[in-house]
């Protein structure tokens, strides 16, 4: 949600569909062990500050090229992060969607975002462009959820993110009830600088803060085997997560059709 750490982007200007849908060729290619496809991955930055470290989709470490970027100006972190009907009430929608018709132009194969609450509008962006569009790590929770009983998801807001988040990224009503929710403290030192857009955060305290979250949610679900990292925020964390709870973690470069794009995210303390 913030401007990359890593002057190598490229940044373009400042400023659904089914989520199963649109995997190209190159990506299947990809998967199977063959080159990467032709063109870069576009990224829908939110208007931020904040530091990034890697495994953030804002900083550029851990891309087979740096992408190309296009902030939405304006669209402060509390802007986004907030209730379905908030965000509706919003103009975003247009802006979004203008902003991924530039990357697109610009040479984009595949667009994502900065912010996993942008769910919201995966419909109406994927319906603006002719690429793949990934607004979310929350679209693989219909796949996790054909596989296990209880799927789990860790978010920077857990208050807000609501039935009609999940519902955006595909998951069936009879299913809602199979998703269980953690949220992080809004004034604790991984969810406050971030909300508040700081210039400075403290690593250590923000993963012992990601940390507590994760554990406070396995003691409500100890059957838990995987869960969705909703926040693009929360990757470079991962191996941690992993060593501290057992399960295995899920961010937005798990999606398949970003593969290609990205190393292979490490998850191992």
């Amino acid at each position: 949600m913030s401007a990359p750490e890593n002057s190598g982007a490229s940044t373009v200007a400042s400023m659904g569909i089914d989520p199963n849908t649109k995997q190209s060729a190159g990506q299947a290619a990809t998967a199977a062990g063959g080159p990467p496809p032709a063109g870069r991955l576009g990224v829908l930055m939110l208007d931020t500050r904040f530091p990034r470290w890697p495994g953030d989709i804002g900083c550029d470490a851990g891309f087979r090229m740096p992408p190309l970027r296009q902030v939405v100006g304006g669209a402060m972190p509390r802007e986004v992060v907030t209730d379905a009907a908030q965000f509706a009430a919003s103009a975003w929608a247009q802006r979004f969607a203008q902003a991924a018709r530039c990357l697109q132009d610009a040479g984009a194969s595949a667009i994502t975002t900065s912010c996993g609450f942008l769910v919201l509008l995966q419909h109406a962006l994927q319906a603006a462009v002719q690429v793949p569009l990934v607004s979310s790590a929350l679209l693989q929770l219909p796949a996790l959820l054909a596989e296990e009983p209880q799927v789990g998801v860790l978010t920077i807001d857990g208050a807000s993110l609501g039935p009609a988040h999940l519902r955006a990224a595909g998951v069936a009503e009879a299913d809602l009830s199979r998703v269980v929710i953690g949220g992080l403290p809004p004034d604790g030192a991984f969810a406050a600088p971030i909300l508040q857009d700081s210039p400075q955060r403290d690593r250590a305290a923000a993963q012992v803060d990601l940390l507590r979250a994760a554990l406070a949610l396995r003691q409500r679900a100890p059957a838990l085997r995987r869960v969705v990292l909703e926040c693009t925020n929360m990757p470079p964390h991962a191996a941690a997560l992993v060593a501290a709870t057992g399960w295995r973690v899920y961010g937005l470069a798990d999606d398949p059709r970003l593969a290609p794009y990205v190393d292979a995210p490490e998850k191992t303390a």
